[in-house]
Formats: structure tokens, C-alpha cells, sequence
């Protein structure tokens, strides 16, 4: 388990319950390829840690926003905890890289798969509150999950905010393009571009068309704002 040691140090927290942090990135399709009992696998963790985030990233839109109303801090919580943010936090880690995977799971690109690095994220935050308590759990996800966090919201709304930047200037909406696809059926990658009328906004690459075209989107995003707007 050298790997999770590693791991211990990318997070900055060293576990007390070593087994936690192997439970805690032990995937289903691992845990059955070696016939462990069910409850050897994350999906408990996940259970917990997800109460847990729900809760600290409630308190944290609570004290930050303290005039918005409750139907606009829930949006904002959903985004926060949605499984495409939770998976782009994941890859900043880089968690894929530590969990332990079925042979099949693995050579389908399962490291790299949104739901399974999300859930893993939330594993470990159940695993670091179970081992630490709810101050470890809530310095972590501060510094994984809350930080930069407005990046990451503009993120996951990325393609409904590039149609509200370009909506009222242009007669043109944005429109995707599926540039290229490249790999075997079980693990492929898109290429798509962001475009406006015949300018490409911005270019993406995904395991899915609709993560390609949030990243087109973001990226086009990026590239308004350091312009200080569109030039076509």
C-alpha cells in the first residue's frame, strides 16, 4: 500500500485507521474481483461522506452569502457537490490514480471516470471524518472542494454561460461541433469545438460528447474574459 502512503501526503492527512483509507478507495469491481465481503468496498464511505459535504458546503454558502435566499443557495450548493465538480476536484489530487480497481474497470478507463472518482472523493471524506472527526473533514474539503470555488461553478454552468455572454450581441447561437472521436467504444475520447457563427470559442476533449462540450465551453469562457470580450 506504498501508493496510499503517497496519498496520505498529497492530502495532508495521515490516517490513524490506515484501513479506512483502503476501505475508502477500495472500488466495487476490486472488492468482488478478490471476493471481498460487500461492506470492504467505498460504498458506505461514499454514503457518509456525502452527508458530510453536504453539510460543511451548506454552512460554508450560509456565512459566505448571507443576503441570497434559500432556493438560489441550494442551486449553488448543487453545483458545488454535482458529480462533474466533485470529479474535476478528484483530478487536481489526482485521486484516479490511487484507487484500487477491478482488471476490467481499470482497462475500460474507470480511473478516469467522473462517477467513480466522485464517489471515491466522498468515500474519503466519509474515511477522514470516521478516522479525524468533523474539523479534519471540513479542513480538507477546504482546501479540495471550496477552494476557487467560483471557478468551479462557472464550470459546471459553463455552456449556460457562454449562451448568456453571447445572447443580445449575436443573432447566432453557440452551437458544438464534434470534431474527431478517437479510442475503442468502451473508453473513448471527443474532440469538440465551441463555435459562433464560424469562430471557434474554444476547444474541448472528454470520455463523454457533453463533458467535451462543457470544457469547449469553459475554455471559451476563459478566453472572453482575458479578451474582455468577443472579436469577430
Amino acid at each position: 500500500m506504498k501508493k496510499l502512503l503517497e496519498l496520505e501526503q498529497r492530502i495532508g492527512y495521515k490516517f490513524e485507521n490506515f484501513d479506512l483509507l483502503v476501505k475508502a478507495m477500495t472500488h466495487s469491481s476490486y472488492a468482488n474481483e478478490h471476493r471481498y465481503e460487500k461492506k470492504e468496498n467505498n460504498e458506505r464511505l461514499e454514503f457518509l461522506g456525502d452527508a458530510v459535504l453536504e453539510l460543511i458546503s451548506s454552512d460554508y454558502l450560509f456565512a459566505k452569502y448571507p443576503e441570497t435566499p434559500e432556493g438560489v443557495l441550494t442551486k449553488k450548493r448543487a453545483s458545488m457537490v454535482c458529480e462533474p465538480t466533485l470529479a474535476l476536484c478528484a483530478r487536481e489530487i489526482p485521486l484516479g490514480d490511487y484507487l484500487l480497481l477491478g482488471k476490467g474497470e481499470d482497462a475500460t478507463g474507470g480511473r478516469k471516470r467522473d462517477s467513480i472518482v466522485s464517489d471515491a472523493m466522498e468515500a474519503l471524506i466519509g474515511a477522514i471524518y470516521l478516522d479525524g472527526g468533523f474539523a479534519n473533514a471540513k479542513e480538507f474539503i477546504d482546501r479540495f472542494i471550496l477552494n476557487d470555488i467560483e471557478n468551479k461553478q462557472l464550470f459546471y454552468d459553463s455552456k449556460t454561460t457562454l449562451q448568456e455572454i453571447v445572447q443580445g450581441s449575436y443573432d447566432d447561437d453557440v452551437r458544438y461541433e464534434l470534431v474527431k472521436e478517437e479510442g475503442p467504444d468502451h473508453n473513448k475520447s471527443f474532440y469538440v469545438h465551441a463555435l459562433l457563427g464560424s469562430t471557434v470559442l474554444g476547444e474541448g476533449t472528454g470520455h463523454t460528447k457533453k463533458a467535451a462540450e462543457q470544457q469547449a465551453a469553459y475554455c471559451a469562457i476563459k478566453k472572453l474574459k482575458s479578451k474582455g470580450g468577443l472579436c469577430i
